[in-house]
């Protein structure tokens, strides 16, 4: 996680992720540049490619899909997510997903959390705990994101919410916490079926 710098310049993105940035809403912008100038830097500690040869463009679903000198990186999982002082990206050999909520929409996440979290994982949770609510909310989005999945809907609803401290998901997924000042940050990896060394 890193703090999201304040100036959109966008010298390193490609001709195609310029063309989605300009698409934008103005007030997203320089969040969407941050996530893709770090999920580039992580692509280049990684494969060691030069960053001016990795692109980060949305799939159809609007899940983040690398490319590196112009072809996709099929064994290449991101996951990028950003706040208005933050910002987020994960990148493993698995699928991974990862959120930033901040304890101050932990009101507009209860909200919404009906929608999310089941009667269980909402006494699990508390009424009275923002950071909580926001630890919650930061698990569920970071899991359907890794399952490719929407946050509204039945996907979100069927990841059960076992534990917060430490963090425990249902199925196979591996999830970890972690709280900077008034901002969670949520990891979960989800191994598919097949993953060597699991049961089926």
């Amino acid at each position: 996680m890193a703090r999201r710098p304040g100036s959109p310049t966008t010298p390193f993105l490609s001709p195609a992720e310029r063309r989605v940035v300009h698409a934008l809403p103005a007030w997203r912008q320089a969040e969407w540049v941050a996530g893709r100038r770090l999920a580039k830097q992580l692509v280049h500690e990684l494969l060691s490619v030069p960053e001016a040869d990795v692109e980060v463009l949305p799939r159809e679903d609007g899940s983040p899909r690398v490319l590196v000198f112009g072809g996709p990186a099929p064994t290449l999982h991101l996951s990028i997510s950003h706040t208005a002082h933050h910002v987020a990206a994960a990148l493993a050999p698995e699928p991974v997903g990862v959120d930033l909520c901040g304890t101050d929409s932990a009101a507009a996440v209860r909200r919404a959390a009906d929608h999310v979290l089941s009667p269980g994982e909402l006494s699990l949770v508390g009424s009275d705990r923002p950071e909580a609510m926001a630890g919650a909310w930061a698990l569920k989005e970071a899991a359907v994101k890794a399952d490719r999945t929407g946050i509204f809907g039945p996907a979100a609803r069927g990841i059960e919410l076992l534990g917060l401290r430490p963090p425990v998901l249902g199925g196979r997924r591996r999830a970890m916490a972690w709280r900077t000042g008034d901002t969670v940050l949520a990891l979960v990896l989800a191994r598919a079926a097949s993953s060597p060394g699991l049961p089926a």
